[in-house]
């Protein structure tokens, strides 16, 4: 079978790299990598190629950035080609950003199956596009791989057939165990003077909060009020920073002694910032998953997760982006023992060969 695997965006790569890996012990398999481009500058996309030993892609869109509507049409028409004369018969696609429905689509309406990885997942909260993106990728799959079990339960409510769904676990998980030890090498805490468990993270690039300063000036006093006692390193994706210098807040920011804003870093310098931090502040879906695995504790700044066994299972825990809420969380965590986080069901690392051997079984 010669599938195409697509990625475009910074959280598809940890997703991907598993499972080109897994592909080499399935020779039925021929794999090909498309990254769509939709994620493109070094830090962003090259250097976690490169820490992720992800082969170099057979091709590259090179769509760049632009509207949800702007993007998602570029990736379908440069896909489409593409398809159309490797001869693929199919496509796997990762994940919920703009390049896993555009080319999910293009996929089924040429014929050829779609295999979605980590479907199933819901927040029910329409006014997300990941989750507009979801709903549609999974209607159009063939086979849907599930790394939780509220996965299952949304497929079959929906009405997908049984046959079609299978509970594999989690390929971010895959790379993270992977990589524990070798993030360890990190010089990310000394290059910054920071000592393990004395500093919390933030991470912030959801239109939801970072696109309305009426959200993030409030939001930011509660992270000088926490700052004012635990030092908080904030890594800047490329957009958060574009609209918090547009809205003037990162003059508010820089007033803050102990909360520093740096550059994007890599997957190995990330984790290892993650795992020794006292505290994570987020707006991600992965980082309730990889705190889950690290046992850190997680304050989402949503009102709702389409990753619940993360509240039930692990460290995380929903304050949503009400100033009030998170500071009470903060607090909570601080004067209490971190309730020990329970390993997720299929959550061992192993979840890109269950999938390569399903593909495997399913081409016979």
């Amino acid at each position: 079978m010669r599938l195409i695997n697509i990625c475009g965006a910074r959280p598809n790569f940890m997703k991907i790299a598993p499972l080109m890996r897994a592909y080499r012990e399935e020779p039925g398999i021929e794999p090909l990598l498309v990254h769509t481009g939709q994620h493109y500058d070094h830090k962003m996309s090259r250097l976690f190629f490169e820490e992720l030993e992800i082969p170099r892609p057979d091709l590259n869109l090179e769509v760049g950035s632009g509207s949800h509507a702007q993007q998602t049409a570029v990736i379908m028409q440069r896909f489409e080609p593409v398809l159309l004369e490797t001869g693929a018969d199919a496509v796997l696609v990762v994940g919920d950003v703009n390049s896993t429905i555009a080319c999910a689509l293009v996929a089924s309406k040429l014929g050829k199956a779609v295999f979605h990885v980590e479907a199933g997942l819901r927040s029910f909260d329409r006014s997300m596009p990941e989750e507009i993106n979801r709903v549609l990728t999974d209607a159009i799959s063939d086979l849907l791989f599930v790394s939780e079990p509220s996965g299952l339960d949304n497929l079959t409510r929906e009405g997908t057939p049984a046959d079609r769904i299978h509970f594999v676990g989690n390929v971010m998980i895959d790379t993270l165990e992977r990589n524990r030890a070798r993030a360890e090498d990190s010089h990310i805490l000394a290059d910054l003077g920071l000592a393990s468990g004395t500093y919390g993270v933030i991470t912030m690039h959801r239109p939801a909060a970072v696109d309305h300063p009426e959200i993030m000036a409030p939001l930011i006093q509660a992270f000088a009020d926490i700052q004012r006692d635990l030092p908080l390193v904030f890594p800047v994706h490329p957009r958060t920073r574009a609209r918090l210098t547009e809205a003037g807040l990162d003059r508010q920011i820089g007033e803050l002694k102990n909360l520093r804003l740096i550059e994007p870093v890599g997957y190995l310098d990330f984790l290892k910032l993650m795992a020794h931090a006292a505290l994570v502040l987020t707006d991600s879906g992965g980082m309730q998953e990889e705190t889950t695995i690290l046992g850190v504790p997680c304050l989402t700044l949503r009102e709702n997760t389409e990753r619940p066994v993360t509240l039930t299972r692990g460290t995380n825990e929903l304050v949503g982006m009400d100033p009030a809420r998170l500071l009470a969380g903060y607090r909570r965590i601080r004067q209490q023992p971190l309730r020990a986080a329970d390993r997720p069901e299929k959550w061992d690392g192993q979840a890109a060969r269950r999938i390569a051997r399903i593909l495997a079984e399913w081409r016979r």
